[in-house]
């Protein structure tokens, strides 16, 4: 078989399957999207980073190791982690390079991971890039986390990670209890703060600060850009040392084009913007909490999601992606999420400050007139 039939063979199978993926535009009311406080539009914020062109150019040319590198990148650094009260952070091009590059580092220790089963691909692929030895444990299941952490000899380096709001089914992790087992089997705690940053926190500083929680017991934390920032980008937070250490291995910074200056020029704007929405964080878990009753009363699965993240269980694929599209039409710009993204097909709403109850209101309507049954 030559690669043409290969690839034919491949699609005919996913379009019977009905997992046939598609690139397609914005449309209507943003319900999909990680852009959690409208920064992306944001009028400072877009002056901002014209600014940043007009100062630094539109590429960075390079590499932060060779020609790359300009001082706004450590500004950014600093200034990001005076906010989340961090030691250090190092500014990457986006999260899934940061995540990627940071699970191989420390699988070179040699170590073994304990990964939660939902975490995101980025995170998974770089687990296997480093070719660690890696346990899976059940979703957020601390009993089962800390079976397999008790299973292993005294003196192997173990790294515990686990996202902090995920990304599919909206729920939290414990960091409590994830703290607990780090300290309890010397382990090393890597978490993915993602989806957690400007929605999480006094300042919208994660869900790290939003916790009762000793700050110094983690050793690692991922925060992207490109979400409720507006923007572009991640930070790997950790100790100043350890920042030295990823500077020298971390391959996925080595060996990539420096991020655009005038992005890390706009960050530094965009944290000073999310530390002021305080409204805006609280009209998300408002509209969140009133979208996910409205669900529960119709009797729709949206597992256990606790934050902006709002999945809706439709039973079977091409259940999704008709719903999708009838949402869509009405001017909704919700989106299906099949396998193999996740386990079980659904729509995954995404609440921002932009939206009003209203819309959400409109939106369980269309839901009722469903003709097909999502549970």
């Amino acid at each position: 078989m030559n690669l043409l039939e290969w690839a034919e063979t491949e699609l005919e199978l996913i379009k019977k399957k009905h997992r046939w993926r598609n690139l397609s535009p914005p449309c209507g009311i943003d319900l999909s999207s990680n852009d959690y406080l409208g920064l992306s539009t944001h009028p400072i914020l877009i002056q901002k980073f014209i600014e940043g062109i007009q100062t630094y150019g539109v590429g960075s040319t390079a590499s932060r190791l060779i020609r790359g590198h300009r001082d706004i990148f450590e500004k950014a650094e600093e200034e990001f982690s005076n906010w989340i009260e961090g030691e250090s952070a190092l500014f990457l091009a986006n999260g899934f390079l940061a995540n990627l590059g940071l699970m191989d580092v420390l699988g070179s220790i040699p170590s073994k991971f304990f990964c939660d089963r939902l975490n995101h691909a980025s995170i998974l692929d770089g687990i296997r890039l480093s070719g660690a030895e890696v346990k899976y444990y059940k979703h957020r299941n601390y009993e089962d986390l800390e079976n397999l952490l008790k299973r292993e000899s005294y003196g192997t380096a173990k790294v515990i990670v686990s996202e902090t709001v995920f990304s599919m089914d909206g729920d939290l992790a414990d960091l409590v209890k994830l703290i607990e087992l780090k300290k309890k089997y010397n382990a090393c705690l890597v978490l993915d703060e993602a989806h957690a940053l400007g929605v999480f926190g006094k300042q919208g500083e994660g869900l790290s600060k939003h916790v009762e929680i000793n700050l110094n017991e983690i050793d690692f934390r991922v925060f992207t850009c490109g979400k409720a920032l507006g923007l572009e980008g991640a930070f790997i937070v950790c100790s100043k040392k350890v920042k030295q250490l990823l500077i020298n291995k971390l391959r996925t910074f080595i060996f990539s084009t420096a991020p655009i200056p005038a992005i890390a020029y706009a960050v530094c704007t965009a944290i000073e913007l999310v530390k002021e929405m305080q409204e805006e964080r609280k009209k998300i878990f408002y509209l969140s909490n009133f979208f996910r009753e409205q669900l529960k009363f119709l009797g729709l699965d949206c597992l256990d999601s606790n934050s902006q993240i709002i999945p809706i269980l439709t039973g079977d694929e091409a259940n999704t992606m008709e719903l999708a599209t009838k949402l869509q039409t009405s001017g909704f710009d919700i989106r299906g999420i099949r396998p193999p993204t996740v386990k079980k097909s659904r729509l995954r709403v995404s609440i921002n400050s932009k939206l009003n109850q209203t819309d959400l209101e409109k939106v369980i309507e269309i839901l009722k007139s469903f003709s097909r049954p999502l549970i």
